[in-house]
């Protein structure tokens, strides 16, 4: 996540923040299911989305 992305999410309600989490957590959930199925070796694209997971649940616990 860039620097220009996190400022965004820094700008965005809790509201916001949420349905945005929502997203990130379908979309980790697909990768996963992708990875075990063996349909996608992007083990490092999942990484960075719990990382992104982190970053947004900080957020929504700051405010």
């Amino acid at each position: 996540m860039k620097s220009k992305e996190l400022e965004q999410l820094k700008n965005k309600s809790a509201q916001e923040l949420s349905v945005e989490l929502a997203k990130d957590l379908e979309k980790l959930w697909t990768l996963q299911i992708d990875l075990k199925a063996g349909k996608s070796n992007n083990v490092k694209g999942i990484r960075g989305l719990k990382k992104d997971i982190a970053r947004i649940k900080t957020l929504i616990n700051k405010k």
